[in-house]
């Protein structure tokens, strides 16, 4: 199971995309809201999630993916509930996924220290990473970030291929005709 975590204010190319694309691949992403199920976007778009924060639970957890956007990276980080499901990932060798300012929350939390990301511009001192990238998308163990909106399908693309293989994430870029 994957969470990806929407909070008012989230990008909603970043996160809807990734929803998407996912969901295509047969993954069973939970869309999980903070502070209530309906969460608008920062381009005033209403979502629905799947469930509310306070119903997450890590049993069969494979993955949280953050979408980034402002104030959602910043109404995510305030959530101890986020905060706690990052840290039980992290500590079971699970998958962390995060775009745009999204991968400053990690680096707050000490989990870049050893790895390669990117961010969106501007971002980089917060990351507090081994290494920051200047790429689109970076994975480094298991964590994945990716620089923003205009790389969502591609973020979720590699996200694809991490669990599936190459050739899944290259048919599913077939089929959604992605250049």
């Amino acid at each position: 199971m994957i969470y990806l975590f929407l909070a008012n204010g989230f990008e909603e190319i970043e996160a809807l995309a990734t929803v998407d694309v996912l969901r295509r691949a047969g993954c069973d992403v939970v869309t999980v809201g903070v502070g209530g199920k309906k969460i608008t976007g920062s381009h005033r778009i209403e979502v629905a999630a799947d469930i509310e924060e306070k119903e997450a639970v890590t049993d069969g957890l494979d993955m949280v993916v953050l979408p980034g956007g402002m104030p959602g990276t910043l109404n995510l980080e305030k959530s101890p509930i986020v905060k706690a499901v990052i840290r039980y990932c992290a500590e079971n060798d699970r998958y962390l996924c995060a775009i745009c300012a999204a991968p400053s929350i990690l680096g707050h939390m000490n989990l870049l220290k050893e790895h390669t990301a990117t961010c969106f511009p501007g971002y980089e001192q917060e990351l507090h990473a081994k290494t920051v990238s200047s790429g689109p998308v970076c994975v480094s163990g298991k964590i994945i970030t990716a620089r923003g909106a205009g790389v969502a399908v591609e973020f979720a693309l590699q996200i694809v291929e991490v669990l599936f293989g190459a050739e899944k994430s290259k048919m599913l870029r077939k089929s959604m005709q992605c250049m």
